[in-house]
């Protein structure tokens, strides 16, 4: 597709695509309770913490980290080159927190070199995990028969031998494995790849811009040559109802057709599904639709109208978010829903049920009623209605398990959460989309729900929609450090736990927001994270592996701009998209509102009432003519290339935010000029 001539770059302080609220930064913290990245501070949310506030947290780090340890005499300067050498490895090994050694740890006698799992020395006493957890035995390990370096990586296992050396302690010998260590050592291997999660869900959140089949046929082959091995299908109002449920199908939604041939183009890659059906939290396209005469408004407006077949569902009558988990007319929904993408989907292994983000659980007037009898609380309400639906589907569908969002979990205490039987139901998914994740946090959030009796957990990251709500461009780095964080949790967790993971791609932070980064647009950030976690990390090696599978010949990370087109499918709109973001706003406000030939003499003033200076007009009549018809170009181009990947309504939803304010004004000034030039002659 012809392209318009490149504009030139933004002169020095001009606006950029992380403007207009769109900067980088960390938009979901690691305490927010919702997979979905926060629209704005509520009460169940903890405010953004950026780099400039962990600058000035204080150090948990003493001064001498492990200076209460006795340690021998040192004899000689190679001795103490290599105790020093060995204290600086051992004092922070990679993933290790910066958290203190316990009291417990420091009291061992200094002949017995003992780490103990990160389970919190601020949430109670350590528990030993030893080769499970992929952690350090003591020296009386071996005594038992038992491997001390089960798990540890090689040159961890290196420094701790330099440590031994310098203590007078012989070297760790290698012994014959246990059972039990045999056991672990496949439930390493089953779950873990190269150093990675051996399962990757690619997320495809279909309440925003939907792609057309046809673009999903010819994504689903790069996403297996990226490392995917199989999808996380958010169908909402996308999936094709029928029956009593027709009214929860879009305009735009995929016919039953299109699903069975994208879910058979993925079996052919190698790709299985996993379909996700909000069934608690986040019910709005079950609580409303416009009529006709709405829908062509957009693609936002039936979300505002609620649905009268449906309304009397909600937990709370004035928001249509929360399902009311006391009526039985709930759950049928629920049911009918579930059982209608079941029919559409074969040999499933797991089906996502939602029951993220629950506003508003126990405000209803039913839910207050039940409240006030003895012994029930929210946090009761919520398992009781996840055990209801989990439930329902393993009876229906006994070899399915079900997937849960975490967020409503964590603040539910251990003898709650294991008596109410979830744990035997459900698999929760854990969700944390900052470049700076608390890794030690997810480790002991790991443990807790081991120990009330989760027997899998997954993992979800972000590879776009996770920082700002009208992010245009992709911030790949932001994204691969998520991964890289994720990683670390991976390798100090215990090894049969991990499922695997979900790469997340939120289209809209909730149904009534704009669109984030397009799909096309975020493929490059998809590629660096699918082969972070396939890899078990991030080098210039895989970094050239991903360029040539995108086609590109160099990919950046930390910056939005990349000196090729790509060959991947919709590579032409990650280039139109950059030229929009960059130029567009920058290059109108560069001639309307610092070219002082305009704001001296074309002011509104000037333009209400046509009057112009003939020679003044020369010197930006001609620069705004120009721009404007490169503009125009470059938008022509663009929504080309968009209608080949999705609905009409998608592209003028996009362009109505991103192209048309800045568009428009230049129009209007050029307009304007040709008025006023007129009423001249």
């Amino acid at each position: 597709m012809p392209q318009a001539a490149p504009l030139s770059p933004p002169g020095p302080g001009t606006a950029t695509p992380g403007d207009s609220g769109r900067r980088c930064r960390r938009e979901v913290p690691a305490t927010n309770h919702s997979p979905r990245p926060s629209p704005s501070p509520s009460p169940r949310r903890v405010p953004a913490v950026g780099a400039a506030a962990a600058a000035v947290r204080p150090s948990r780090r003493p001064a001498a980290l492990g200076a209460a340890r006795r340690r021998p005499p040192l004899r000689s300067h190679r001795a103490r080159r290599d105790r020093a050498m060995s204290s600086a490895r051992l004092s922070r090994l990679p993933g290790e927190s910066n958290r203190p050694p316990s009291r417990n740890a420091s009291e061992k006698p200094a002949g017995a070199l003992h780490y103990r799992a990160k389970v919190g020395a601020a949430q109670g006493p350590h528990r030993d995990r030893g080769a499970a957890a992929g952690q350090y035995r003591d020296a009386g390990a071996e005594g038992r028969g038992q491997a001390p370096y089960a798990g540890v990586p090689q040159r961890q296992a290196k420094a701790i031998d330099a440590d031994r050396r310098c203590r007078g302690q012989p070297r760790a010998r290698s012994q014959k494995q246990s059972r039990a260590e045999r056991q672990h050592a496949a439930g390493m291997e089953a779950s873990m790849e190269a150093g990675g999660p051996r399962r990757r869900l690619v997320h495809l959140d279909l309440k925003g811009a939907p792609p057309r089949a046809s673009y999903l046929a010819e994504v689903l082959p790069l996403l297996r040559a990226l490392g995917a091995t199989g999808l996380l299908l958010e169908y909402e109002d996308t999936f094709p109802y029928a029956g009593p449920l027709e009214p929860l199908r879009a305009p735009h939604a995929y016919s039953p057709g299109e699903v069975r041939a994208v879910l058979s183009q993925a079996r052919a890659q190698g790709l299985e599904a996993v379909p996700l059906v909000q069934t608690f939290g986040h019910m709005e396209v079950s609580a409303g639709r416009a009529s006709s005469r709405f829908r062509r408004l957009g693609t936002l407006s039936r979300f505002v109208l609620k649905h009268k077949e449906f309304a009397h569902l909600r937990e709370v009558k004035a928001f249509p978010n929360a399902l009311n988990p006391h009526k039985e007319e709930s759950r049928a929904l629920v049911k009918a829903m579930v059982d209608q993408v079941m029919a559409l989907h074969e040999d499933l292994k797991w089906f996502h049920i939602g029951c993220d983000e629950v506003y508003y659980l126990g405000e209803g007037e039913e839910s207050k009623q039940w409240l006030q009898q003895q012994d029930n609380t929210p946090e009761k309400l919520c398992l009781s209605h996840i055990k209801a639906v989990a439930s329902c589907v393993t009876s229906s569908y006994p070899t399915v398990t079900p997937i849960v969002w975490d967020d409503m979990l964590r603040g539910i205490s251990e003898e709650t959460l294991a008596e109410s039987g979830v744990p035997q139901l459900v698999q929760p998914m854990i969700w944390d989309y900052a470049a700076d994740l608390d890794v030690e946090g997810k480790v002991l959030l790991i443990e807790k729900y081991r120990r009330c009796g989760f027997s899998k957990v997954w993992f979800a990251s972000a590879f776009k929609g996770a920082t700002g709500v009208n992010q245009s461009l992709t911030l790949i780095g932001h994204h691969l450090k998520n991964h890289l964080q994720w990683l670390k949790v991976a390798s100090n967790s215990p090894a049969d736990v991990l499922e695997g993971i979900a790469l997340t791609g939120w289209q809209r932070y909730d149904h009534f927001s704009v669109l984030c980064e397009l799909l096309p647009v975020a493929i490059p950030s998809l590629a660096v994270c699918l082969q972070a976690l396939k890899n078990g990390g991030y080098s210039e090696k895989i970094k050239e592996n991903v360029e040539k599978l995108l086609g590109m010949s160099n990919l950046e990370t930390e910056t939005f701009m990349s000196t090729s087109l790509g060959t991947f499918p919709g590579s032409n709109i990650l280039t139109l998209v950059t030229q929009v973001s960059f130029y567009l706003k920058s290059s109108v406000n560069e001639l309307l509102e610092r070219n002082r030939y305009v704001t001296g003499w074309f002011s509104p003033y000037h333009r209400k009432r046509k009057i112009i200076h003939p020679i003044i007009m020369h010197h930006f009549h001609p620069d705004a003519v120009s721009l404007l018809s490169k503009w125009n170009a470059v938008v022509q181009d663009l929504q080309a290339a968009m209608e080949q990947v999705f609905h009409k309504c998608t592209v003028e939803e996009w362009m109505e935010e991103n192209v048309h304010p800045s568009l428009q004004k230049l129009q209007e000034v050029v307009d304007d000029l040709d008025k006023a030039i007129k009423a001249q002659n």
